[in-house]
This record gives C-alpha cells, structure tokens and sequence, in this order.
C-alpha cells in the first residue's frame, strides 16, 4: 500500500472509533465518563490530520497523526487500568477510599461524585473494556500512521 491508502485507513479507522463511540452513547445508552471523552479528541484529530494529509502530502502530519493515535491508545490503556483497578483515577471520576470519613464526609463525597464514574466497566467484549479496545485498536491506527510516515 502507498502512502495515500494507509492514511486514508488511519482516517477512518479514527473516524469510525469516533462514530462507534457516539453509537453506544446514543443509541446503545452508555453515558461516557470523563476519561472516554478525553480518548476522543485525539481520534478527532487524527481524522482532520488525515483529511489534510490526503489532500496536502507533507511529511510531517503522518507523524502528527500516528502521534494523535498513539496519544489515545495510551489513553485508553490507562482508563483500562483503572477500571481494573490497576492505576488510580483522577479524583474527579474515581471514588476514593471511604474507611476514614465522617458520615458528613461521606455525604459531601457522594454529592460530588460524577455520575459517570471512570473506574468502573460499562461495557467489554471477550473481557476487555470498550477502553481496552480503544487502546488495542487506536495502537493498530499508530502503526499505521507510523507505516504511512516511512512511505512518505
């Protein structure tokens, strides 16, 4: 494949990650936390990046978008880790531990809590969290891009 073909591949590949994601959210009813969120603004550029570089061949945005894939695939990994418990979250979509709080603490602690916590698994396939699949999937999209740069 050339170079044009694999960033095409790389576009969409984001693009349809993007258009998946939306789909669980509004048809499938899945509300994304805070870090799903963070994991689509880089597939969204990666796909502007590739609508660019289709039309424009320079060198250099085949390594912004295997950096923009790279980004979320990292991303995903990490928000898979702290749903398996593995890392922790950020403070604004974890819950944190409970053991040494008044009950007025514990109160204020729940009001705060976003409704969509990061910590906790809303959907996964064969064992792994929609995520996980980000991380696979969006590190699939880098090699991609990365094959894409050494064609350029």
């Amino acid at each position: 494949m050339n170079r044009k073909q694999l960033v095409i591949i790389a576009g969409l590949g984001s693009a349809g990650m993007l258009l998946g994601a939306f789909a669980f959210q509004h048809l499938g009813g899945l509300a994304p936390c805070k870090m799903c969120i963070w994991q689509r603004y880089p597939h969204v550029i990666a796909a502007i990046i590739a609508f660019i570089a289709v039309t424009i061949p320079l060198r250099i945005l085949t390594l912004f978008g295997f950096l923009a894939a790279a980004t979320t695939s990292y991303v995903g990994f990490y928000h898979a880790g702290v749903e398996k418990g593995w890392f922790e979250g950020p403070d604004t979509c974890t819950s944190g531990p409970i053991a040494n709080l008044t009950p007025q603490q514990l109160m204020d602690q729940i009001m705060a809590a976003p409704l969509i916590r990061c910590d906790e698994i809303a959907w996964s396939l064969m064992g792994v969290s929609m995520a996980g699949w980000n991380g696979i999937i969006s590190l699939l999209l880098a090699l991609v891009w990365l094959m894409a740069y050494k064609r350029s």
